[in-house]
């Protein structure tokens, strides 16, 4: 199963976000980790995703300072989060904070994991992706056929 498609939701006046279902059925064994992603947005990951980032950041040189600040992103700013029966989870001021993150949030599948966004941010970000030409020039070197 795969994190696929978007949602617009609410903070509720707690920090609490409501996961969709088709969300949350995948989140839910193991609960989840929500962290400060690389393009000024969160990541919500399961258990088992965060926990093989974890294991791939702890073999990594120490001495390299790429590494050292990687792991500053990684485990400083990520967070344990449970589903509670109302299927929400709670997102701290201080991860809000940083992914500009007010009231409102868009939720994007990204294949294993969920992006959440500032409706903002998602727009821009959006925006960017709709130019086809560019995406032609960008991911031409990608190879995404299938056999």
């Amino acid at each position: 199963m795969f994190f696929v498609g978007q949602f617009h939701h609410n903070l509720d006046d707690k920090g609490r976000l409501t996961i969709p279902a088709r969300f949350r059925d995948l989140l839910q064994s193991d609960g989840a980790y929500v962290m400060f992603g690389m393009d000024h947005n969160l990541l919500l990951l399961t258990s088992p995703q965060f926990e093989s980032i974890a294991q791939k950041l702890l073999t990594m040189n120490t001495a390299d300072a790429s590494t050292r600040d990687l792991r500053r992103l990684v485990f400083g700013t990520a967070e344990r989060v449970e589903i509670d029966k109302a299927g929400r989870i709670l997102i701290s001021q201080n991860l809000r904070n940083m992914a500009d993150i007010q009231d409102d949030v868009v939720m994007a599948g990204t294949g294993i994991w969920i992006e959440l966004w500032s409706p903002n941010l998602w727009s821009a970000r959006m925006a960017l992706l709709e130019d086809a030409d560019a995406n032609e020039r960008r991911f031409s070197a990608l190879d995404l056929t299938t056999s």
